[in-house]
């Protein structure tokens, strides 16, 4: 008999899916159109504000893709008890997951800073002007790989996420009980 577990796969899914596209869309799209201002004052104010209001809304992302991914380990708790390969996945997912909400919170923290020192102005949002003072400049460069890093990091997991789901098929399940 199967069970369906409709709404916490999507909250999993959605949930990542929204915390790798705006990570990816604002490394990209956000700061890459805040470095073309002409006021290199206004380059980082704008990546700021934009990314101060994307915060909200990643945060609602990265708690829907927690509470998804907590609704489906209790769901499949019997196979990640049995199938090695899904204990494996799961236990490497959570600490993905983990170590993508730090980075996200340190990305949170590093922005907090670039804003707090946006009036110095930049190359970029995430790149210092031969200007910036020592605190501005570092700041921007963690920025510069963090804002690559969370996308890199959410994107093995919407990989590992697929690979779940494969493990999921009735012929690996045979494989396992077979294998006991």
């Amino acid at each position: 008999m199967s069970q369906r577990n409709t709404t916490v796969r999507s909250l999993h899914d959605l949930g990542l899916a929204g915390w790798f596209g705006g990570s990816l869309m604002g490394a990209v799209g956000l700061n890459g159109a805040a470095a073309q201002a002409q006021d290199p004052r206004e380059r980082l104010s704008l990546s700021a504000e934009g990314w101060k209001r994307w915060a909200p809304v990643n945060a609602a992302a990265i708690g829907a893709h927690a509470v998804g991914g907590a609704g489906l380990i209790l769901a499949n708790r019997r196979r990640v008890r049995q199938q090695d390969e899904a204990a494996a996945n799961t236990v490497i997912k959570l600490a993905l997951t983990v170590t993508a909400a730090g980075l996200t919170a340190y990305s949170g923290v590093l922005g907090a800073k670039v804003q707090k020192e946006s009036d110095q102005g930049g190359k970029g949002a995430t790149e210092p002007s031969a200007q910036a003072s020592a605190g501005l400049a570092a700041a921007q460069r963690q920025l510069q790989v963090v804002q690559w890093a969370i996308p890199a990091v959410t994107g093995v997991l919407v990989v590992m996420g697929a690979q779940q789901g494969e493990q999921q098929r009735p012929s690996q399940q045979l494989r396992t009980r077979l294998g006991r």
